[in-house]
Order: structure tokens, then C-alpha cells, then sequence
């Protein structure tokens, strides 16, 4: 996917339609002189609706379309009519998307199921006629409802990458070349930090017909919670995933200080996230043997590891294994 035409981040005004107004319509014919009220209800106004769409991978179709305004309902009229409903607007985003309202902060809906569908903007209520206010004491109301004004919201829309797999790692530690191995992805690879600015998704085959989807989120860095190298927009895309896959070269200087310090960021962005399963892969061990590996061993953290080497196809079907045993534990 071109980085040109990932979009993660919308804001959007939305505008619910206004209830119709109830009618106040009392019966008249050539046979009834005074007939008793026969106005009907407003039709209930449209309503901002989201829904989730398993076609759509970014929110770029939403990127200049800043207003989206649903339609009034009708007045009701004579005879009980009840007005028609005014047309309901739907928003489709892709699986994984967090609506908050701008204003306040607060989380409307996540959409993480295709065919989801949430109200963002509520429609206005339509009045009632004046046939639902007759009594024994009141025979001939001549008055209605008002139909409800319009609702309007600012709502920021937020992507989340769906994935079962995340790829951790500061910036060049090899995350993009390890998918481009293992998938048919084609992110950009080059010998310079953050060359990924946008979360490449890749399905990677398993034995027996079987796969399941790895993110290449960009490279973080330290300080990344608090904003740095737009650590927040890469964080977030983390949250989504069931396992972890954190990458550190073998060139590194401390490949358990690297890693505490990647698990460091996640801890401060989200404490939730030290809950997922984690792996750690040791990439580009091209030229090590086995000498080198027994001493890496020695100093490194206490979850499933394993050496690989994407660019020799070292360690890499080990690694299928480890990520699709993980995966599929209870």
C-alpha cells in the first residue's frame, strides 16, 4: 500500500436531520362539518451511522469528505399520515477504526466486526400529532408536537491496524524486510531509519493451507509515548494485535536493553499492552555462529526467542511455528 494513500487519522463534522413536525389537523369533509384531530407524527430525522467494512484498509475515501449531513424527517399530516423518515447517512471504515467525539474525548464505538454498524449522530425525534392528545376532557386538541432540532458533532475517527501478529522494533532493526520474506507484501526496504511511516499489512502462510496476518508497524523510538518521531500515531496501532513480535538486530550493543527499552514505551503509552503474548526475534544473524549464539543467550530477556536471519531464510519456518503455537493457545 502507497504510504500516500494510508490515511489513519479523520476528523469529521457530522449533522444528524431534524425531527418533522407533528400535525394539528382536525377532519373536514363535505359530511363533517367539526370532525374530530386525524393529524399524524413527524417523521423521525436520519441518523449518522458507521459501519464497519472488511474491503477497506484506510480511511483515505474519507479524507476531504468534512461534512456529512443526514436528512430531515417530514411533517406529519392529515388523515394520522405520518411523515417519512429522513435518509439516514452511513460512514464505512475499515475494521479496527475508533470514533471519539472531538470535544470531549470520549470514545463513541470501535468498530472491529464487518457489517458493525453504531449511531454516531442521533436523529431528531419527530413531534406527535394532535390525534395522540384527544381525551374524554379534551376532545379537540389543536395543538402538536415540534419535531426535534438536528444534532450536531465533530467526530474524530482513528485506524487501528487489525492484525494477529505485530512487528515491534526501533527504526532499521529489519521488521519490513522480515515481512516482505514471510509474505507477499511489498513495503518499502531501504539502509535508513524510518523508512516505514505507515503500518504494511502481510498474510503469511502457514502449513496445511493455513495463515494468518502480520503488521510491520513503524519504528519507534525511545521517548515514542510521548510523541517523539510520531511515536503516539505508531503506537496505536499496536493495541490491536495478539502477540508481539519485538525485533532487535544482533548487532545491537545490549539486545535486553533494547528490548526493555521498547517494552518501556508500551508500558507508558498503554499498561494494557504488557498483557499480550510477546516474542523476540534476534534479526540479522547472517554471520553468527554457534559460539556467538551461546553467548547471546546468556543476557537475554525471559520470553520465547528465537535467531533469524531474513535475507539467509535462517530461523524463519522456527519462527512460523513459535508465532502460530502462540497464536492458537488457550
Amino acid at each position: 500500500m502507497a504510504s500516500t494513500n494510508f490515511v489513519d487519522y479523520i476528523k469529521t463534522f457530522c449533522r444528524s436531520g431534524a425531527g418533522g413536525k407533528g400535525s394539528a389537523h382536525l377532519h373536514r369533509d363535505k359530511r363533517t362539518i367539526k370532525g374530530g384531530p386525524d393529524g399524524g407524527d413527524g417523521g423521525r430525522g436520519g441518523h449518522v451511522l458507521i459501519r464497519g467494512n472488511r474491503n477497506y484498509w484506510t480511511l483515505i475515501h474519507l479524507k476531504y469528505k468534512r461534512h456529512v449531513f443526514a436528512g430531515d424527517g417530514e411533517n406529519g399530516s392529515e388523515n394520522r399520515s405520518s411523515g417519512a423518515d429522513g435518509e439516514d447517512v452511513i460512514i464505512e471504515v475499515p475494521l479496527g477504526t475508533v470514533a471519539r467525539d472531538a470535544e470531549t474525548g470520549e470514545t463513541i464505538c470501535e468498530i472491529t466486526e464487518d457489517g458493525e454498524t453504531r449511531i454516531l449522530v442521533k436523529g431528531g425525534r419527530g413531534g406527535l400529532g394532535n390525534w395522540n392528545f384527544k381525551s374524554a376532557t379534551n376532545q379537540t386538541p389543536r395543538y402538536a408536537q415540534p419535531g426535534e432540532p438536528r444534532v450536531e458533532r465533530a467526530i474524530i475517527m482513528e485506524l487501528k491496524v487489525l492484525a494477529d501478529v505485530g512487528l515491534v522494533g526501533f527504526p532499521n532493526s529489519g521488521k519490513s524486510t522480515l515481512l516482505s520474506v514471510v509474505s507477499a507484501a511489498k513495503p518499502e526496504i531501504a539502509n535508513y531509519p524510518f523508512t516505514t511511516l505507515v503500518p504494511n499489512l502481510g498474510i503469511v502462510n502457514y502449513r496445511d493451507n493455513r495463515s494468518f496476518v502480520m503488521a510491520d508497524i513503524p519504528g519507534i523510538i525511545e521517548g515514542a509515548h510521548l510523541g517523539k518521531g510520531l511515536g503516539i500515531r505508531f503506537l496505536r496501532h499496536i493495541e490491536r494485535n495478539s502477540i508481539l513480535l519485538f525485533l532487535v538486530p544482533a548487532d545491537s550493543e545490549n539486545i535486553r536493553q533494547e528490548y526493555n527499552i521498547l517494552l518501556n514505551e508500551l508500558k507508558q503509552y498503554n499498561l494494557e499492552l504488557l498483557d499480550k503474548k510477546r516474542i523476540l526475534a534476534i534479526s540479522k544473524c547472517d554471520f553468527l555462529d554457534k559460539e556467538l549464539i551461546a553467548e547471546l543467550e546468556k543476557d537475554l530477556p525471559d520470553i520465547p526467542y528465537v535467531f533469524i536471519s531474513s535475507v539467509a531464510g535462517t530461523g524463519i519456518t522456527e519462527l512460523k511455528d513459535m508465532l502460530w503455537k502462540t497464536l492458537n493457545e488457550e
